[in-house]
């Protein structure tokens, strides 16, 4: 069994693999398998979801696993047992644990120090990596590649610019610009793990904190919802500061051809303009189907079956 926490936890080799097992059976759509047949999956999501936990808890029904869902308020956790314990007993009767906390990444790593229970991180505070594999996914049914996609992206730092700054840096080519607002930028620590990889690809990643000059000619406008899952904003006045930030389609005069890319969910006449959202160059909701395959994916990589 294998972890997936960050995507750091994959090498490049595995991270490409992974992608091109989500094309492939994102080119099946309704297909099931057996590649995780007598397998158990648990589904705890602490946090709201649509798209990842039904991603997750369709995939594994669909590659023959049998799941087990916990609410927020379902585990002994709630009563005091330590995150240690309830690791150690989840892991003797599970395969894998799909979590979403929206916490401290230490909390899944916690649950993660044993050998027989996989852990998938399905949001942490600092990153999402498993929303990334869905983008990548996407890319390459779009472009046919990843190795030199040239991506915009407008809004707050947050887990999921984390996550695509730590996916993107990995092939080689890629240009990340990153527009985000003053005050609300991606973490550091993520930035500088980027940067080594962006190093040895000969990639490029650059944050600023305006919408001044922005680059021309992009494959790829991407943003978020303003108020990410779990978080709060401290600065009441914080709306005032992202407006700027907002995408219009304004941006496709420069990058006519660029396609649109959101998370989802969306509030329209916040972070886009329902023109765009709702427009010709939006992928956002092919962008969420592939959700599923990366999901599917993941799942067999950790159970260590993928291609199989």
């Amino acid at each position: 069994m294998r972890h997936l926490i960050s995507l750091d936890d994959l090498t490049d080799d595995e991270l490409r693999a992974i992608v091109r097992r989500a094309v492939f059976l994102a080119e099946r759509p309704r297909a099931t398998y057996s590649t995780l047949d007598g397998l158990v999956v648990g589904i705890h999501f602490r946090k709201t979801s649509t798209r990842t936990r039904t991603a997750f808890s369709a995939g594994a029904l669909r590659l023959g696993a049998r799941i087990i869902a916990y609410g927020p308020d379902d585990l002994q956790t709630n009563t005091g047992e330590s995150i240690e314990d309830t690791g150690r007993v989840l892991s003797s009767m599970l395969d894998v644990l799909v979590a979403r906390t929206a916490a401290d990444p230490a909390e899944l790593r916690a649950i993660a120090a044993q050998d027989r229970m996989a852990v998938v991180n399905a949001m942490s505070a600092d990153e999402h990596p498993t929303q990334a594999l869905a983008d990548l996914t996407t890319i390459v049914q779009r472009f046919a590649r990843v190795d030199g996609v040239r991506m915009l992206y407008l809004g707050e730092g947050n887990n999921t610019a984390a996550a695509l700054a730590l996916a993107l840096s990995r092939f080689p080519g890629t240009e990340l610009h990153l527009r985000t607002p003053p005050g609300y930028g991606v973490d550091p620590d993520v930035l500088e793990r980027a940067g080594k990889h962006a190093a040895r690809h000969g990639s490029s990643l650059v944050e600023r904190h305006d919408v001044l000059d922005l680059p021309a000619d992009v494959d790829i406008v991407y943003t978020t919802r303003w108020q990410t899952t779990g978080t709060s904003k401290p600065d009441p006045d914080w709306r005032t500061v992202f407006a700027p930030f907002q995408v219009t389609a304004e941006l496709w005069r420069t990058s006519p051809d660029a396609l649109f890319l959101h998370d989802l969910p969306a509030h329209r006449g916040e972070e886009v303009t329902a023109d765009v959202l709702d427009g010709p160059r939006s992928i956002a909701f092919a962008q969420a189907e592939n959700k599923l395959y990366s999901a599917m994916a993941a799942l067999e990589w950790c159970c260590g079956a993928e291609g199989a």
